[in-house]
């Protein structure tokens, strides 16, 4: 989930960035200069949380919930050369809010008009295509982007029409103090700076895809995904879909970028249903992916010709043979030829290759890990105990031993532990610590079967070191 998502609830009065249209909140109970003393505020305490951790730009992030508002948390994002963005969410999305900030967008450093963010040099649009070669979301820069500072909007805005809240004021959602608008906060928080240029402070940003006649509505951004009107506002109103959130509200009525909505549509062609759907055979009316449909032929083909062609088989269907037993007997023979074609159907000896390497990469992944937390103590660097295997693999890898488990021995399992000992300079007994427990864990054998099959396939007893 991206970041953006999460809806912050206020500004605090000390931020260097405005979130427009949201007010500004009384902070002078959290040191927003200090990530370790957010942190403490929050960490251990009944009903509290809080946490704090360094960025890799020399900045930190920090959250703590409320000690006065438990249903409310800060979140202090703070960079060593742009400020600091101070920050009032729900108290339940601070700790996701922190853990994107830190590790799934850490060169976001501001987020604006429905998700559109800025690393400090360039505005990009919101992340919505995954890149799964690279495990990252591929960066679309915003074209003739214009950002717009606190100095830019301060010609209309008086302090004196605006309020800044106590934090027991605070509503979710939010809104400006002021009837006459969000300017007047913004009038009002400037009054209390004295540290940083309003030139500095970043508020939002324009670009020519931004504005309003560029925008499009529900109806364009169905058509655009090639999908039915009715169908996008079942998904907006049940949250599905993962719709980007709209760019602007006008007349009440959201509207997005086209670009955004364009990129939308990409996603969706991207995603698993949109690669079922391009490949995928049409049969009676439902689309189903091509090799399924093929089965389905095939065994078709084999039952008819078992139903009818064999004569022991086809005589059953007279009148006294229409008995539950004589049925069941088809039934098992019907199933038991599906069942024997699974090695087939499936390529167990390919995919037990595939599961080797994927275990040879999971070795690898746990030894430099462990590497890396030990890097300051030469003592524990090489002193492996066993890695945790990703459950998708185990889970794999016990459906391979469950039914193939000559290639899950030998392919699969015996020349994993091999690679690892002679390419990774990894020893057999982490190895096979590491399988034998992410099976306990995530496996489905008895532990007696699953014990039995290891001790035949891992190294003999009277062979260990």
């Amino acid at each position: 989930m991206a970041l953006y998502t999460f809806q912050p609830v206020a500004n605090g009065l000390r931020t260097d960035h405005p979130i427009p249209d949201l007010p500004f909140v009384d902070d002078s109970n959290i040191p927003v200069d200090n990530g370790e003393a957010i942190e403490k505020i929050g960490r251990h305490k009944q009903g509290m949380w809080g946490r704090h951790d360094t960025c890799t730009d020399g900045g930190w992030v920090a959250f703590t919930t409320d000690p006065t508002r438990n249903d409310l948390a800060w979140v202090v994002r703070h960079h060593p050369e742009h400020g600091q963005s101070v920050v009032l969410y729900r108290d339940t999305d601070a700790s996701p809010v922190d853990s994107l900030l830190m590790w799934e967008e850490p060169t976001g450093l501001l987020y604006r008009a429905g998700g559109y963010w800025w690393d400090g040099i360039t505005w990009y649009r919101p992340s919505q295509l995954f890149d799964w070669a690279a495990e990252k979301t591929f960066l679309r820069p915003v074209p003739a982007a214009v950002t717009i500072t606190a100095g830019d909007l301060m010609r209309d805005g008086e302090p004196t029409r605006a309020r800044v809240l106590n934090v027991g004021e605070v509503t979710v959602p939010a809104t400006a103090t002021s009837d006459r608008g969000w300017n007047d906060d913004l009038a009002l928080w400037a009054s209390h700076r004295d540290d940083r240029g309003l030139g500095d402070s970043i508020v939002t940003l324009t670009a020519p895809e931004l504005v309003a006649d560029q925008l499009v509505g529900v109806g364009e951004m169905a058509e655009i995904a090639g999908i039915g009107a009715s169908t996008l506002r079942a998904y907006i109103s049940r949250g599905e879909g993962d719709i980007p959130l709209p760019q602007a509200v006008i007349g009440g009525r959201n509207m997005w970028a086209r670009p955004v909505a364009e990129e939308w549509a990409e996603q969706r062609r991207r995603s698993s249903e949109g690669v079922e759907e391009v490949v995928s055979a049409d049969h009676e009316g439902a689309a189903n992916p091509i090799g399924i449909t093929e089965t389905w032929k095939r065994f078709s083909r084999t039952f008819f010709s078992l139903l009818w062609e064999r004569q022991s088989f086809r005589k059953r269907w007279a009148l006294r043979w229409r008995t539950e037993t004589a049925v069941r007997e088809i039934a098992e023979g019907l199933s038991w030829q599906v069942a024997a074609s699974i090695p087939k159907l499936v390529g167990v000896w390919d995919l037990s290759t595939t599961v080797r390497q994927a275990l040879v990469y999971e070795f690898l992944h746990g030894r430099d890990l462990h590497r890396s937390v030990h890097r300051d103590d030469p003592a524990q660097r090489e002193n492996y105990v066993f890695f945790g295997l990703t459950p998708a693999v185990t889970k794999t890898l016990d459906w391979l031993i469950r039914h193939e488990p000559a290639a899950a021995a030998g392919r699969a399992i015996e020349q994993a532990i091999g690679e690892a000992e002679a390419n990774l300079e990894i020893p057999r007994a982490v190895t096979e610590e590491s399988i034998a427990t992410a099976l306990s864990l995530d496996g489905t054998l008895d532990q007696a079967t699953r014990e039995a099959f290891l001790e035949r396939v891992f190294t003999p007893a009277a062979n260990r070191i």
